[in-house]
C-alpha cells in the first residue's frame, strides 16, 4: 500500500505538465483549424490569426511551473498532497487550455468578417486564461504548505 501512496505521489508530480499539455494540444488545434480558415477569407493579417491560435498553449507552461513547485523527496506524508494537488491543478488547466482555445476560435471568425473588433473580440480568452492563473497561483500556495 505504501508503494502505491507512493507512487499516486508521482503522478501528482507530473499531472499538471501533461495535463496543461494534452489541453493546449485541444486548444491550439481548435483555434488552429479557425485560423486556417480565415487565411481563406481574408486578405492580410494572417501573423494575428496565428498568433491568436497559440494563446492556448500558455497553459503548458503554467504547469511546467506547478510541476518544478511540486518536485521534493516523496514520502507518505505528502504523497497524497501532491496526488490531489497534482491532479486538480492539471485539470483546471486542461479544461481552461481547452476552453480557451474555443474562445480564441471565436475570436478570429468574428474579426475575419469584421477587423475593428480584434482586439475586444479576445478579451473572452483573456477571462478564461485568468483562470488558469489563478489554479496555477493556488496551487503555488498550497503546495508550499505541503510536508517537505
Amino acid at each position: 500500500m505504501e508503494t502505491f501512496i507512493v507512487s499516486m505521489g508521482w503522478i501528482g508530480i507530473y499531472a499538471p505538465l501533461a495535463l496543461g499539455a494534452i489541453g493546449s494540444s485541444f486548444g491550439c488545434a481548435r483555434a488552429g483549424m479557425a485560423a486556417c480558415g480565415a487565411l481563406l477569407e481574408v486578405e492580410g493579417g494572417y501573423g494575428k490569426f496565428v498568433g491568436v491560435a497559440a494563446m492556448p498553449s500558455s497553459q503548458t507552461i503554467f504547469g511546467i511551473v506547478v510541476t518544478m513547485t511540486l518536485r521534493r523527496e516523496m514520502t507518505l506524508d505528502n504523497a497524497a498532497g501532491i496526488f490531489a494537488l497534482g491532479i486538480l491543478s492539471g485539470v483546471a488547466l486542461l479544461v481552461s487550455s481547452i476552453q480557451q482555445g474555443s474562445t480564441c476560435a471565436a475570436a478570429i471568425n468574428a474579426s475575419k468578417s469584421k477587423p475593428e473588433v480584434f482586439g475586444i473580440s479576445l478579451a473572452p480568452a483573456a477571462l478564461v486564461e485568468g483562470f488558469s492563473v489563478f489554479a496555477m497561483v493556488f496551487a503555488l500556495v498550497l503546495a508550499a504548505a505541503l510536508p517537505k
